[in-house]
């Protein structure tokens, strides 16, 4: 697959990007360049390779969910934070309706 330096100015004018002839150009080649070489990584033999998300195994360190009673740090204060509010609906902020 080969980009011309119509797609390209196509491309910069769906990004709403303002581009020249010369600098249309010269991404035209920077482009076709990346192109090659995804083209050259789907001729890897990738057979029996597992899919990973990282290179590292990652484990989500949890802590226990708790809520703390200690004003001075900030737990159990629903409905002080909830009278500065200016619609409070059921232990939550009222908010007007954006779809209708």
């Amino acid at each position: 697959m080969a980009i011309d330096q119509a797609t390209v100015k196509k491309i910069a004018s769906l990004s709403r990007i303002a581009i020249s002839d010369d600098e249309a150009t010269a991404m035209e080649g920077e482009l076709n360049n990346i192109l090659n070489w995804v083209e050259q990584l789907s001729e890897v033999d990738v057979t029996g390779v597992e899919p990973m998300t990282a290179v590292i195994p990652n484990v989500l360190r949890l802590r226990d969910d708790v809520v703390n009673a200690d004003p001075l740090i900030g737990g159990n204060r629903r409905d002080d934070i909830l009278a500065n509010a200016p619609a409070a609906q059921h232990g939550f902020f009222g908010v007007p309706k954006v779809i209708e």
